[in-house]
């Protein structure tokens, strides 16, 4: 056996593929040109069951429209919202043969697992965790203002907008985040937007202590580029703030927008007045498996990055049946490496939201992936796994500071003062909880926690 079949793990570089569109009957006379189109893509989003057949026809069985609209009705916290390039994803490299041929390979895929979930992937013994919550890291409670979070010394987080060009079922803002479903009432921002930003901006400007600014939502795709730009200008005229991410998942899902002229031209200038006040802009974008690494997308990141972007990075969330194995991790982490040039940054221990068992998964689990993929990549390339614990922020999971695997509870303490802690005592001492998803604990977990939910057990 050589050293290399010996490894675990065999690196293999690989040439990216766009998929071929026309494969789908609904597409099958779309133009390159209209492919290529922001425009053409944002029209034909998939937004519903109905529409989903016009794209697939009897590729998928009656079964999966059915499995989907259920889950529509009774568990799906986000609705529908797929651009043609992220359905394109799906099911590549599977042959056409007619009615049904794609079907096993549309409920195998994972980018359909956590982008257009049905009802047969939820749990039906936990499918929410007895302690999920709609706002999971209570966000909402350490609004500064509407929308601009502030829950690190150093550090904001600006929600710009409450909407994406894609909905991704796992969304951790799902509280806010999108139309409102059968199942959840969306929480809406009471002011104007350009009440919003304005103040976020006197805010800013008034707390010197904040020299990094996460402007996120939503999606910044999803706001008009002069917008956006005027808001980012504002930053770049505080002299506190010194690090800008603007976050945007449509960078893989829609890289099209990417690549529009008035976006690249508009970075350009940002870039410039960037590098004249010595401030860093990064684009953050969220690729959770291998497949949503294509050319185009690809295309996009570089001419990001030509526009003198300081980087792009790629944020992705661990979910059971996505990218829990080591060797999807490194598939996922060496595609965007070398064929985008997107750094991996984060894995994220998926947030308890409601419904959402199906694919957490346990902290020992993903501290074991972080052990399985050191080693492999650059070290300024290998990714942390975190766990973003409520009330604490991102934590490395094997920061831990006590776990009980049978009850699935690890205990984690901070090293810093939200900013309505200034007076207290306790808080760099106290312990916060993160929960393993029920169905991973041994029996006597399992029958602990049955015993709680059916004992009314009631949590602080």
């Amino acid at each position: 056996m050589s050293p290399a079949a010996a490894q675990p793990y065999t690196y293999r570089r690989k040439e990216l593929t766009e998929p071929d569109w026309r494969r789908f009957p609904g597409w099958r006379d779309t133009t390159r040109a209209d492919w290529e189109s922001p425009q053409w893509q944002r029209l034909n989003c998939v937004r519903n069951a109905k529409q989903l057949r016009a794209v697939l026809g009897d590729l998928v069985d009656d079964s999966f429209y059915a499995d989907l609209e259920r889950d529509r009705a009774e568990r799906a916290t986000m609705s529908v919202l797929l651009p043609p390039q992220m359905l394109n994803t799906m099911a590549d490299g599977v042959t056409v043969a007619g009615a049904g041929s794609l079907t096993d390979a549309f409920y195998a895929d994972p980018v359909r697992r956590y982008m257009l979930p049905v009802f047969s992937d939820r749990r039906t013994d936990w499918p929410s965790h007895p302690r999920a919550s709609r706002d999971a890291l209570h966000e909402q409670e350490m609004w500064a203002v509407e929308g601009l979070t502030h829950r690190y010394p150093t550090k904001v987080l600006a929600e710009i907008v409450a909407t994406c060009p894609q909905y991704c079922g796992h969304c951790t803002r799902m509280d806010l985040v999108g139309q409102s479903t059968q199942v959840v009432s969306k929480t809406r921002f009471a002011a104007k937007p350009q009440d919003r930003l304005a103040a976020m901006v006197d805010y800013l400007r008034t707390h010197p202590e904040v020299r990094d600014v996460v402007v996120s939502g939503g999606d910044v795709a999803n706001v008009p580029w002069p917008r956006l730009e005027a808001f980012v200008s504002e930053l770049l005229d505080i002299d506190s703030v010194r690090d800008i991410r603007l976050a945007s998942k449509a960078l893989v899902t829609f890289p099209q927008h990417w690549l529009s002229g008035e976006v690249l031209t508009g970075l350009e200038r940002l870039a410039k007045t960037a590098r004249d006040r010595d401030v860093q802009i990064a684009v953050h974008t969220h690729a959770n498996t291998a497949a949503s690494v294509t050319p185009l997308a690809a295309r996009a990141a570089r001419a990001v990055l030509e526009t003198g972007i300081r980087d792009v990075r790629n944020q992705g969330v661990l979910m059971h049946g996505v990218n829990d194995s080591p060797e999807q991790l490194l598939d996922l982490c060496f595609t965007l490496l070398d064929g985008a040039g997107i750094m991996p940054y984060y894995f994220y221990l998926c947030d308890m939201i409601p419904f959402s068992e199906h694919w957490r998964i346990p902290l020992f689990r993903a501290q074991a992936l972080q052990d399985d993929i050191m080693g492999y990549l650059p070290g300024f390339a290998t990714p942390r796994i975190v766990c973003d614990v409520p009330y604490v922020g991102k934590r490395w999971v094997h920061q831990v500071a006590e776990y009980d695997r049978t009850l699935g509870i690890s205990y984690w303490t901070k090293s810093y003062r939200l900013p309505g802690e200034a007076r207290d005592a306790q808080a760099l001492a106290r312990r916060h909880e993160y929960l393993d998803p029920i169905h991973t604990l041994p029996r006597e977990g399992r029958d602990w926690w049955r015993a709680a939910v059916d004992g009314g057990r009631t949590w602080n």
